[in-house]
């Protein structure tokens, strides 16, 4: 049971994620739109009966995330969340009745095909289950100050493809140190129980950065097309979410000669990740 559990797990997230980028990017698409960040964002939000169900998706998601991350490594639960895209594509087609062509189905077949050939390459290990604060740090702070950077750097663009795929990439990073600071509240619930969850520090770390993520997320949506939101968004979140797993829990991939499959595998995930966000089927 090795490697199921968390899988399944990271599958049932990435549905409820993908229902919840589809409900709440068509609630998005119904507010005012905004040039700057705008916290009153949400409370305009709060009155869709389709974001509040797509809020509900997260928390299912969230669910999912957390015991995928408390029975695998993070190198092997984030980078499945690539699935997202896809899933969100079919699940939007199926609200909209559209028909999804060939050449968007071959793009699921990639993606598909892709994440399993590059995971079973790559074949991640590891389940580290404590990480130092010196080693929390500097992660802590490069990734704060790329967010920082990515979402000033984008809003100050106009509305378009510079806006949205900054903001989707500053969306990734925080969607990464979430999952990393999860894995270890969720080792620290499992071992300490209660008490020590509600005191551990990184709970409240990751409350304040899935927040961040959130808030990043609503604009990214409105800032421009799906095309140069959603690549950095899903590629983002599973290349920062890999190289956490590798620097902050010790987790190992495969060198050497399995670097090629890995390799073709996230050529073909990229591709398909494209060519899904450029179709634009079932996104407004």
């Amino acid at each position: 049971m090795g490697v199921v559990l968390p899988v399944l797990f990271s599958v049932f997230a990435a549905f409820s994620n993908a229902l919840a980028t589809v409900l709440q990017r068509r609630a998005a698409l119904t507010v005012p739109q905004t040039d700057s960040f705008r916290p009153g964002l949400i409370l305009d939000l709060l009155h869709r009966p389709l974001w509040l169900a797509g809020i509900l998706a997260v928390i299912a998601a969230g669910v999912g995330q957390a015991a995928a991350l408390a029975t695998g490594p993070l190198a092997l639960v984030q980078p499945l969340f690539v699935l997202e895209l896809p899933l969100a594509l079919l699940i939007a087609t199926l609200l909209t009745r559209e028909r999804l062509p060939a050449r968007l189905w071959a793009a699921v077949a990639g993606v598909v095909v892709g994440l399993g050939v590059a995971l079973a390459a790559a074949s991640p290990t590891g389940n580290r289950t404590h990480v130092a604060v010196d080693r929390w740090v500097p992660v802590l702070v490069a990734c704060s100050v790329a967010v920082v950077a990515l979402a000033t750097v984008g809003l100050r663009r106009p509305a378009g493809r510079a806006r949205a795929g900054c903001l989707g990439a500053a969306t990734a990073i925080c969607y990464a140190l979430t999952a990393a600071l999860m894995k270890t509240s969720m080792h620290i619930l499992g071992d300490g129980g209660v008490g020590a969850f509600l005191t551990a520090w990184q709970t409240y770390a990751f409350c304040l950065a899935g927040i961040a993520a959130l808030l990043l997320l609503e604009h990214a949506m409105q800032g421009g097309p799906l095309v140069a939101s959603q690549p950095a968004l899903t590629l983002g979140d599973a290349t920062v979410s890999l190289s956490l797993g590798v620097l902050l829990y010790e987790e190992h991939v495969r060198a050497g000669w399995w670097l090629l499959p890995q390799l073709a595998g996230v050529a073909l995930i990229v591709l398909g990740v494209f060519a899904l966000a450029r179709s634009g089927v079932g996104t407004s």
